[in-house]
């Protein structure tokens, strides 16, 4: 899907590198290596590093100011630690609120993730269209003024899952949730209207893409599911511009719990590039 989520959000690029791109990819868990996976294979010879507030996940389970605070907090301590040259926020519900927050307090470029309407509604021939999220995602006016943008004549569901993110934790550490579970999470997605179906769904939380193939096998009809992590790669690639010919360090993964990181998190992450898996914490205090 070529459609650009990003055009006119205004990030600004990065100047010329004598180096590989250092770039920092943030999320509450393990949902952004969705995100991860597509910069990694847009962006070969970039350092990068994967950090995970998994101490305050979910980040829905926090008031607006509260979670603004605490992302603010982590990215201080990240940017000290890490020195990187651009930051992509792979979390919906810290990009709607924080960003703002945190293009203000540092001298980086920032770029979110924002809900996939306008590609869902591109994909779409019936012209119904979900948009599943988290609670928190679904209930953000940010959100709601992105359907009144893209709609276009299209009717969007709006679909919070408590559940989701949990259960995709859960898929890679090895200890995934039922297909009655998942089904029952995903099944407001599915709307019938006068002989039409929904045909395109937009995954508003980047933990929901390591479900696509579960989603996939208990859905009632097929739907394309609108993964947002391509276009974030794009846009990214885009603010880096010529890519450079110096290799840059291994991935690493950082986590600010030292909760012990199970065998099957750690396959996870290494099949997907990521060294040091588990043995890297940054806690607050």
């Amino acid at each position: 899907m070529g459609v650009d989520l990003f055009a006119g959000l205004g990030a600004a690029a990065l100047p010329p590198l004598d180096r590989a791109p250092r770039i920092l990819v943030f999320d509450s868990g393990l949902g952004g290596l969705t995100v991860f996976s597509e910069l990694a294979k847009a962006l070969p010879s970039a350092s990068f590093v994967y950090a995970a507030d998994d101490a305050a996940f979910p980040y829905g389970a926090l008031d607006d100011q509260r979670l603004v605070d605490r992302v603010v907090a982590v990215m201080e301590r990240l940017v000290a630690r890490e020195a990187p040259d651009l930051v992509v926020v792979a979390c919906n519900t810290a990009s709607t609120l924080a960003l703002p927050s945190l293009r203000a307090r540092f001298q980086l470029t920032f770029v979110g993730t924002v809900p996939a309407v306008k590609p869902a509604v591109a994909a779409s021939t019936s012209g119904l269209v979900s948009v599943l999220a988290t609670p928190g995602t679904v209930r953000r006016e940010h959100t709601r003024a992105m359907v009144d943008a893209f709609a276009k004549g299209a009717e969007v569901t709006l679909v919070g899952s408590p559940k989701l993110a949990g259960y995709a934790e859960g898929e890679l550490r090895g200890e995934p949730a039922s297909d009655a579970d998942i089904a029952a999470e995903i099944a407001p997605c599915f709307v019938e209207r006068e002989g039409r179906r929904t045909d395109a769904v937009a995954l508003a939380c980047t933990h929901f893409p390591l479900l696509t193939k579960r989603f996939a096998a208990v859905a009632p009809w097929p739907v394309a599911w609108i993964d947002p992590a391509p276009a974030i790669a794009r846009r990214v690639l885009a603010l880096v511009g010529s890519l450079s010919p110096k290799q840059g360090e291994p991935a690493r993964a950082l986590f600010t719990s030292g909760d012990a990181r199970p065998s099957g998190l750690s396959t996870a992450l290494r099949l997907r590039g990521i060294g040091c898996v588990g043995n890297e914490v940054f806690p607050l205090s």
